[in-house]
């Protein structure tokens, strides 16, 4: 297994990747709207997508991160937003591998570290984050605006 970045040329892949995501968070499958999407992040540069990727040349799964910036520690922080593995890949350690890409990306860009959320419900996210080193914050309230 091999762990690199995403490039135009694997769009047609990790679409489908992206779709397993969304639908993993119920969302509406709309294939014509992630690779649009993803084609964007991979053009505009605003995003950084790890993959994994079999001997074969097979996708099994991404990360995706987004830079933001922390006022008062006054550097960079990455927003994890995205890891998916696909379900017939699971329980190979693929999680810990992209996480771990994305700690070398955070120590590569001097950043003061990952942040990310996931779902009360989601059971393998709530086991595997604290294994790989992230802390729960609990003394923090997170709130959501939608515009729509």
């Amino acid at each position: 297994m091999q762990i690199r970045p995403a490039t135009i040329s694997d769009l047609n892949q990790l679409t489908l990747l992206f779709e397993g995501y969304r639908t993993f968070y119920r969302k509406t499958p709309d294939a014509t709207a992630a690779r649009n999407f993803l084609s964007k992040r991979l053009e505009n540069l605003d995003s950084k997508i790890y993959l994994c990727q079999n001997s074969a040349g097979q996708l099994l799964g991404f990360v995706q991160l987004y830079p933001i910036f922390s006022s008062t520690r006054m550097k960079r922080l990455w927003l994890l937003n995205d890891l998916f593995v696909q379900p017939e890949a699971r329980g190979q350690g693929i999680s810990i591998k992209l996480i771990e890409r994305a700690k070398q990306l955070a120590t590569e860009t001097n950043a003061a570290g990952l942040l990310l959320e996931t779902e009360v419900s989601n059971q393998i996210g709530n086991l595997l984050y604290p294994k790989t080193g992230f802390k729960l914050i609990k003394g923090s309230n997170f709130y959501e605006w939608n515009n729509a």
